[in-house]
């Protein structure tokens, strides 16, 4: 099984999570919290009582961890289409395979990336949400003091099946949204790089960054629901599952509920996911 695919996908997961953690902890907040009137309050609010630090909360953890799921996505998306077309990354761009192929080989790494993601992305979520400014003498100290004091608190509060809440959410946010991700990049690639050439670096650029704005056109609602569902259970438990949650978002704030973030989520999707794939890309160039 070819291995750069999955060191490629590491290094340039690790480079997109660093460019968007900060707007990810702002579309976080306004998913899961009705303090904040919108994106520049919100802004405002986190820099004026956490610092400019408060927008990197929970970051430590999934730098290391998202780069390794976002290795399994690209890994496993370019191995199955492997598997698919009998071609080589390099033979793809002179033979290149059916858009069916590429949304399946999408959906096969995202189904897979949702399920390790899962325990990693909800302590994420959990210490972004953590409003209390960075601890002082005299001030009463945040619920979760780091990545494992989180993991281990709710290991020992919600038991092993709290580090999974929100896992079907998520599933269902990546599944098909990485399928449409990637036959976004790889359309956008075809249409304007001559046959049998290789993208030139604008190319990649602007097909990374449009795969990704229409990725979370599409994820947003299962965003919001994943976001909830990882937050219930911190003071009590508010949905009995996936769909409830998604039941009573509706009914208690309407249907443009699940559409928080999405303004926040495109304009991080362009820049994050056009060096995501830039990266990803150059990385296999260079080795080969």
């Amino acid at each position: 099984m070819p291995v750069e695919e999955f060191v490629a996908g590491w290094i340039s997961g690790a480079l997109g999570l660093v460019l968007g953690h900060p707007f990810d902890t702002v579309k976080v907040r306004l998913q899961t919290q009705n303090r904040y009137r919108g994106i520049v309050d919100c802004s405002i609010k986190i820099l004026r009582h956490e610092s400019v630090l408060g927008f990197f909360k929970g970051m430590s953890f999934p730098l290391a961890s998202v780069a390794l799921v976002n290795s399994v996505l690209f890994g496993v998306y370019s191995n199955t289409l492997l598997a698919l077309t009998a071609t080589s990354h390099e033979q793809r761009r002179a033979q290149p395979p059916s858009y069916t192929h590429v949304f399946i080989a999408g959906c096969t790494g995202g189904v897979l990336q949702a399920y390790c993601l899962a325990p990693f992305d909800l302590i994420k979520v959990r210490l972004q949400n953590q409003t209390e400014p960075r601890a002082k003498a005299g001030s009463p100290p945040p619920r979760y003091r780091g990545p494992l004091h989180c993991a281990a608190t709710v290991f020992r509060e919600e038991g092993p099946r709290g580090l999974l809440r929100g896992s079907w959410a998520l599933a269902l946010r990546d599944t098909p949204t990485l399928g449409m991700y990637f036959v976004t990049y790889e359309w956008i690639c075809r249409h304007y790089t001559p046959e049998g050439q290789t993208p030139s670096s604008a190319t990649v650029l602007v097909a990374g960054g449009f795969a990704g704005i229409a990725s979370w056109v599409t994820a947003t609602p299962f965003d919001v629901l994943k976001a909830r569902m990882q937050m219930d259970g911190v003071q009590q438990r508010a949905y009995r599952g996936t769909l409830d949650c998604a039941l009573t978002s509706l009914r208690r704030e309407g249907p443009g509920v699940f559409f928080r973030g999405l303004t926040l989520n495109s304009a991080r999707a362009f820049p994050v996911n056009a060096v995501t794939f830039l990266s990803y890309e150059y990385l296999l160039q260079a080795w080969r």
